[in-house]
C-alpha cells in the first residue's frame, strides 16, 4: 500500500516512520495490532463505565486506566506527527482528525466533566485494520454501492416524500378521530404515532382506542408491509446495474451486434469477431507476415 506521507529525514524519524506508518514488517504489524487492541479495550473501559454498579465498584479505577489510554494516545500522536514531513497534512487526513477528535474528550473532561463518552469515536481509529490485514483491496469494492446509491437517490427521495405525504394524511385523521387521552395530543404527535406504526415498530405509548382508529392503523401497518420492500428492490436494482456495467461492456459485437462481453474480452463470444475495431485483429496480423515469408 502507497502511503501519500513522507518521513521527516533519515534515520530515527525513518525507521519509526516505517514501523507506525507501515506494515511491512513484523515489528509494523505488532504495532498496528497493539494499537488495534488498545483502542478496543479503552472503548469497553467506557462502555462498562456507563454501568451504573460497576461505577460506583471501579469508578476510580476506570478513571485512571481511560487516562493512562488518553496519555498513551496522546503520545503516539505526537510520535506521528514527530516523524513526519509534513505534519500538518496528517492532521487534516481522514486518520489526523480522527485522531486528534479520540483524546480530545478526556481532555475536554477537565472543562467540561462528562464528555469523556464521546470516546467511542476511538473505534473509528480500529479500521486501520485494513491495512494490518491487507484488506483495502476490498474497500474498491464499496464503490459499487457507493455508485448504485448515488443513482438511486431520485427514486429513494420520492418514495420517501410520497411516505411523508401518506403519514400525514394518516396521522390528520387519527387526530380527528382518536381522543387526546388516547395520546394523539397534536398533528406531530400523530406524524410520530404513524410512523411507528407504519414501519411495524409499535411501542406501544400511543394506542388507538376507537374502533375506527383501530382500522385505519391495521390499514396502516399492511401498507408498512406492503412498501417496505420498495427502496430495497430499487438499491437492488441499482447495484446489480452497477456490477454489469463493471464487468460488462456496453459495445456491441462489429459482426453480430452482441453486447454482452467482458470488459477484458478481446473476441465476441458467439461469432469470434475481433472486437476491438481500432486495431488490427492480431490473428490476421499473423497470417499476412506468415503470406510475406
Amino acid at each position: 500500500m502507497k502511503h501519500t506521507h513522507k518521513p521527516a529525514g533519515e534515520g530515527l524519524r525513518t525507521r519509526v516512520f516505517q514501523i507506525i506508518f507501515e506494515s511491512d514488517t513484523p515489528l509494523a504489524k505488532g504495532f498496528d495490532i497493539a494499537l488495534i487492541g488498545a483502542i478496543l479495550v479503552s472503548v469497553l473501559v467506557v462502555m462498562l463505565e456507563s454501568i451504573e454498579s460497576l461505577r460506583a465498584d471501579y469508578g476510580t479505577l476506570f478513571y485512571w486506566i481511560e487516562w493512562g489510554f488518553t496519555l498513551a494516545f496522546t503520545l503516539e500522536l505526537a510520535i506521528r506527527l514527530y516523524c513526519l514531513e509534513k505534519p500538518w497534512l496528517y492532521l487534516r487526513s481522514f486518520y489526523g482528525i480522527v485522531d486528534v477528535v479520540a483524546i480530545l474528550p478526556t481532555w475536554l473532561t477537565l472543562i467540561l466533566p462528562g464528555g469523556q463518552a464521546l470516546v467511542v469515536v476511538r473505534l473509528l481509529r480500529a479500521l486501520r485494520i485494513f491495512r494490518v490485514l491487507r484488506l483495502m483491496q476490498f474497500v474498491g469494492e464499496s464503490r459499487l454501492l457507493i455508485d448504485a446509491l448515488h443513482r438511486s437517490l431520485h427514486q429513494i427521495f420520492l418514495f420517501f416524500f410520497g411516505i411523508f405525504i401518506l403519514v400525514t394524511i394518516f396521522a390528520s385523521a387519527m387526530y380527528l378521530i382518536e381522543p387526546t387521552e388516547a395520546g394523539f395530543t397534536s398533528i406531530p404527535m400523530a406524524i410520530y404515532w404513524a410512523i411507528v406504526s407504519l414501519t411495524t415498530v409499535g411501542y406501544g405509548d400511543i394506542v388507538p382506542v376507537t374502533p375506527l382508529g383501530q382500522a385505519i392503523t391495521v390499514m396502516l401497518m399492511l401498507t408498512g408491509y406492503s412498501i417496505i420492500a420498495v427502496p430495497t428492490g430499487v438499491f437492488s436494482a441499482q447495484v446489480i446495474r452497477a456490477i454489469r456495467e463493471e464487468r460488462y461492456s456496453d459495445e456491441a459485437c462489429p459482426g453480430c451486434g452482441y453486447d454482452r462481453h467482458d470488459t477484458e474480452a478481446r473476441y465476441c463470444l458467439r461469432c469470434g469477431t475481433w472486437l476491438d475495431e481500432k486495431t488490427i485483429d492480431p490473428r490476421l496480423a499473423k497470417s499476412g507476415e506468415g503470406g510475406k515469408e
